[in-house]
């Protein structure tokens, strides 16, 4: 996950916990930390202790490099275009909505600030994701 709030971090963190969604959750305070995440740039070298993910959850407003840039990033890395991205983000205007797909997200989901709704929200994305679709391993 890359989102630069630790609350947010923590929420989503215990919104897993309490979805019983038992997948590892690996974070990162900002854009030019993922890329470097998943490019395995340092300090991400070790693949065990930094595995690639199956999926990202990407939040649009970080500083350093927000999620509208790496979306780009990832989508012209041919190494890293198949990693699925959800964007989850404070925002729900259309215009982000229709950005974030054109650059390149899998899907798109508006945070909400209540917590029971947090962990709904983890429930179903998390049965979609990690249940109904196949995703790469990420050992491509």
């Amino acid at each position: 996950m890359a989102d630069d709030d630790p609350l947010d971090q923590l929420l989503t963190k215990e919104a897993f916990e309490e979805a019983k969604a038992v997948n590892p959750l690996y974070f990162v305070d900002n854009g030019v930390e993922l890329m470097r995440y998943l490019r395995r740039e340092p300090p991400y070298t070790n693949e065990v202790e930094y595995p690639m993910p199956g999926l990202i959850l990407l939040d649009l407003n970080m500083p350093k490099m927000d999620g509208r840039e790496c979306l780009t990033e990832i989508q012209k890395d041919p190494r890293l275009r198949f990693l699925p991205i959800i964007v989850m983000t404070t925002s729900n205007r259309e215009e982000e909505v229709l950005k974030s797909y054109q650059l390149g997200a899998n899907s798109y989901i508006a945070k909400p600030v209540d917590f029971e709704k947090l962990v709904a929200q983890v429930k179903a994305f998390h049965a979609y994701w990690c249940s109904v679709v196949e995703l790469p391993s990420g050992k491509q």
